[in-house]
């Protein structure tokens, strides 16, 4: 993802989640927020109301969807060959901002070559959009005033996840609605400090901060601190891992705060491997399934139980206070690796968490002029460049982090796996509104079982009637990797040839069905589509 240096690579939204009272569209790509990220789908269904327009694009009818000003139902998959076809219209209708291509950007003529190919016709036969939809479409976008395109997981875990990210970045400053508030590229991440995990390094092939690889002078200088020689080579992806493990690469694993033998795509082949691996060690809150599997378990604390800052998707640096002790001898996480690294012979000198974020001030240039005492008053956005400095709610205002932005268009590829004759249906996942991921936690809580007791099958009411199946009825879904069992659920809100299931249920693990293909820079699976067939059981789950 080098090059496009709008810190889009490190996930991060460009803009303010406060900004959805400035902007005047959005355009929903690749995310249900209702469910995902509630807060944020509040902001934007209140920017509704006063009067913001809203271009929904997504296979599923979600609520948002019903609301939008243009629901698009785009066949899964296919996001690259819509925005290069978006982009091919506000070309070929001069709509592009001259200004902003001309003094900010770079290789526009090879993104004109590019996108040149993606005519409206090639890209409704492609896409199930209607051509009309995708002039109405280009046009709402490009035309005068503050428009922000927000996008999930549903872009990004994909084989083609990267390719998503530059085409959204590619329309996004064609238009030149980057920089400005209530703008901007906004991916809504997964979880809870993803962001603040990525700032961290925790990525196989960046150090903290986004640091290169072969950048010696931020070696040299973490060298100096640590008094210790680095790898200065790239980490194994995490969901390259297992096959790690399988080929014997791995032998030992530490896993903390993850969950991979429910929640990785593929599990049956990751649980294979966590009963392969010579030496398993797991650090969480709760026994989970991963935990289960563990040569030793490590307690950590939760957020209530300890202090420290989160990063949000909004780049905002927040503290957390303890307000209770952690139970038994559950600790902190940085007090379990500060004490486990003096066992190992390498004295850790930390006395508090704070001073370990002081570490991390006086390294990463996006926190320096962060501190606990700014923190007490108010999150701050990074960059934060000195003490003095307010924090950037808005990324890219007058230049990109490379200095002018570089167009990277890329070519549609087909979804991994399609229907066939075998396996004739697509089979797509997203959350529960109830439920926090795999239940690990949100499965403890009876009213939490109440409102969600169990995941559905949904279906279309057309490939309902065509299979033989009626609502309620317990059904087997199969794909090439495994089976799980579920009940239909028939409605509209599914597309025609799609089944969609939420994956947040111990009891329905649809990762037994999902492809763990790999997108070939960041190495995430395609979680997203696959392809499947149907059994259906009966009114009862056979014993």
């Amino acid at each position: 993802m080098a090059s496009l240096a709008l810190t889009f690579g490190s996930g991060a939204m460009t803009n303010s989640i406060a900004d959805t009272t400035k902007t005047d569209l959005f355009m929903m790509i690749g995310s249900n927020p209702d469910t995902s990220h509630p807060t944020i789908g509040l902001r934007v269904h209140q920017a509704v109301d006063r009067g913001a327009k809203l271009i929904v694009v997504d296979p599923r009818k979600t609520d948002l969807a019903k609301r939008a000003d243009l629901w698009l139902r785009i066949k899964p998959g296919t996001d690259v060959a819509f925005l290069n076809g978006l982009m091919n219209i506000i070309l070929e209708e001069d709509l592009l901002d001259k200004k902003f291509v001309e003094e900010r950007t770079e290789d526009f003529d090879y993104l004109v070559k590019v996108v040149k190919e993606y005519s409206p016709a090639k890209v409704e036969e492609i896409t199930g959009i209607s051509q009309a939809d995708l002039y109405t479409t280009a046009r709402m976008y490009a035309a005068q005033g503050r428009h922000a395109i927000f996008h999930g997981m549903g872009i990004t875990h994909y084989v083609t996840g990267t390719d998503r990210v530059k085409s959204i970045a590619n329309l996004a400053m064609l238009c030149g609605k980057v920089g400005v508030e209530g703008g901007g590229c906004n991916p809504l991440r997964g979880q809870n400090n993803v962001q603040g995990a990525c700032d961290m390094g925790a990525l196989f092939n960046t150090l903290p901060g986004y640091g290169a690889l072969d950048d010696d002078d931020i070696f040299d200088k973490y060298e100096k601190l640590w008094k210790v020689k680095l790898p200065r080579r790239p980490g194994k992806p995490a969901t390259e891992v297992w096959d790690n493990i399988n080929s014997g690469d791995i032998r030992a694993l530490y896993i903390f705060g993850e969950d991979p033998a429910v929640a990785d795509a593929n599990i049956a082949h990751v649980q294979g491997a966590l009963k392969e691996v010579d030496f398993l060690v797991v650090q969480d809150l709760f026994l989970t399934d991963t935990a289960k599997m563990a040569d030793v378990v490590l307690p950590g604390a939760c957020f209530a139980e300890k202090d420290g800052t989160f990063t949000s998707t909004e780049r905002r640096v927040q503290r957390i206070r303890k307000a209770v002790n952690p139970p038994g001898e559950a600790k902190p996480d940085w007090q379990i690796f500060t004490e486990l690294s003096r066992k190992m012979g390498y004295d850790m000198d930390y006395s508090s968490v704070e001073d370990v974020f002081k570490e991390i001030c006086g390294l990463l240039p996006q926190y320096a002029g962060i501190t606990y005492e700014r923190l007490e008053k108010v999150g701050l956005q990074w960059p934060v460049l000195d003490l003095n400095h307010p924090g950037t709610p808005v990324l890219h205002t007058k230049s990109f982090t490379r200095g002018k932005g570089l167009f990277i268009p890329e070519h549609y590829i087909p979804p991994v796996e399609m229907p066939d004759a075998e396996y004739p249906l697509h089979f797509t996942t997203g959350r529960d509104l109830a439920r926090y991921n795999f239940s690990s936690m949100t499965g403890k809580t009876k009213e939490i079982d109440d409102i969600s007791p169990e995941c559905f099958a949904e279906i279309n009411p057309v490939d309902a009637e065509r299979l033989g199946i009626k609502d309620k009825v317990w059904l087997r879904l199969t794909s090439r990797r495994g089976s799980v069992e579920m009940r239909a659920k028939i409605t509209d809100r599914s597309q025609e040839g799609t089944i969609f299931a939420t994956y947040n249920h111990l009891e329905a693990l649809v990762n037994f069905l999902t492809l763990d293909a790999l997108d070939r820079l960041s190495r995430t699976p395609e979680y997203k589509l696959c392809a499947i067939k149907v059994d259906v059981l009966g009114d009862e789950l056979p014993n």
